[in-house]
């Protein structure tokens, strides 16, 4: 057989572009979403990371974690909510938000490095080779911990917070006309989602591409 595989190949193309797209349609969605209901969206998230906090505490309590992993993970957490300060604008060079994300690759490795030393450590210690130890985590607990304790926070800040540059000129930039006071759009007076700009950039840049290529869209053949 050598034209099934390549049926293969090219259906795992398609369906990766689809899976792609409907991410991308997904956190458009949220970010619009964020964007109408930005009191509610704080909230949310601020209970959030109170209560991954608690979480995080229990597991240590309960379940025996390590100290210095969860303390990080408690105080990552501390750093997040300070970003709710100014919810939702962020200045991308704040260095409150460049120490979130080094705290988010930091959390990652550490409980990477965790778990993938207790499983070792498990079965080092196990009689036999078929033999499944019982306090061994499964991958479905794994990966729930590292989406609920590790990611959950960082992803949802990302996809409400807004890049400042969008929002309302100060006195040393550039003057509103009068008829923005009076009915300015809607962009102009409140932030874009960082996630909506970075879709809306893509989308810019698959077009010029295309047009590139000599794509024409049909508006341009209405017109010529």
């Amino acid at each position: 057989m050598w034209l099934l595989p390549l049926v293969g190949y090219l259906g795992s193309i398609v369906g990766f572009c689809f899976l792609t797209l409907a991410i991308a349609s997904g956190l458009y969605y949220l970010a619009e979403l964020v964007e109408e209901h930005t009191v509610i969206a704080k909230r949310f998230l601020t209970k959030l990371i109170y209560f991954i906090i608690g979480l995080q505490l229990l597991l240590c309590v309960v379940d025996r974690f390590p100290l210095l992993s969860t303390l990080l993970g408690i105080g990552s957490h501390v750093v997040y909510l300070g970003n709710m300060r100014r919810f939702p604008y962020v200045r991308l060079t704040d260095p409150l938000f460049i120490t979130s994300c080094v705290l988010v690759l930091l959390n990652h490795y550490v409980w990477l490095q965790h778990f993938s030393h207790h499983q070792e450590r498990a079965y080092q210690n196990a009689s036999s080779y078929y033999d499944i130890p019982e306090d061994v985590p499964t991958f479905t607990e794994i990966a729930s911990y590292f989406g609920l304790c590790v990611w959950l926070v960082p992803f949802a800040l990302f996809v409400s917070l807004s890049a400042s540059d969008n929002v309302l000129p100060t006195m040393g930039s550039e003057s509103v006309s009068s008829g923005d006071l009076g009915g300015g759009s809607k962009s102009a007076r409140r932030g874009q989602g960082m996630i909506k700009a970075v879709v809306e950039n893509v989308l810019a840049g698959i077009g010029e591409v295309g047009a590139m290529a000599g794509w024409k869209r049909h508006d341009d053949h209405r017109l010529s």
